[in-house]
């Protein structure tokens, strides 16, 4: 059985993702959950992620930390679940997609920290936010040109990496327009990251830092 170590479902947009790509792969796995606010934390994620973050991702006695590394691991282990495209061309796109965003959009996270919960509207607007946003749109409306559900046709780890960013967007009420408008409720209506969501209004925990 695969184990997956996780953050605070309200707070960890990291540990969404990986647990959004190993629910798709429709294999049993078992969750830990970390209060990431608590003393001491890191120390006990070590025992389960090398790096003391999370996620991390077991599977026998191999341990896959980081998301993007997690995700392509998945894709590798389960191959019938099309985490990723099938086409070439559309697999390089939707593999650049997820890199952009694993390693960009630092005044977007910066400024609007991910937050399940809550309602901020107009929030986070710092510099360099604005430009975050209006590549993030280029980007999907880009995706979306050929008249998918998704970005890439089925849901796979190309919205699942801008999942949270999507649920940003609604913490911040960041206007959209067609087509990323539909594709973002399609994404907050998809059963898995319905679920997410769900388990993410129920916890207790509170980070007072993050809760704009």
């Amino acid at each position: 059985m695969l184990h997956l170590t996780i953050g605070n479902r309200n707070y960890s947009s990291w540990s969404m993702r990986a647990w959004l790509a190993t629910r798709l792969c429709a294999a049993e796995f078992e969750e830990r959950i970390f209060h990431l606010g608590e003393p001491g934390v890191r120390a006990r994620i070590r025992e389960h992620s090398p790096t003391g973050r999370v996620p991390a991702l077991r599977d026998g006695d191999l341990t896959v930390w980081d998301s993007l590394a997690i995700a392509e691991y998945l894709a590798e282990r389960f191959p019938d679940a099309g985490l990723w495209p099938a086409d070439r061309a559309a697999r390089a796109r939707a593999r650049s997609a997820c890199a952009e965003m694993h390693s960009g959009f630092a005044a977007l996270r910066a400024n609007m920290p991910f937050n399940v919960r809550r309602r901020a509207p107009g929030k986070g607007r710092a510099p360099g936010v604005e430009d975050d946003i209006a590549r993030i749109r280029q980007l999907w409306r880009e995706c979306l040109a050929a008249g998918c559900d998704y970005l890439f046709g089925d849901f796979g780890l190309a919205d699942v990496f801008y999942a949270p960013v999507v649920v940003r967007f609604r913490t911040y009420a960041v206007t959209l327009e067609e087509p990323e408008a539909s594709w973002s409720a399609r994404v907050l209506d998809h059963a898995h990251v319905r679920a997410w969501c769900e388990a993410a209004e129920a916890e207790s925990w509170v980070e007072p830092q993050y809760d704009v």
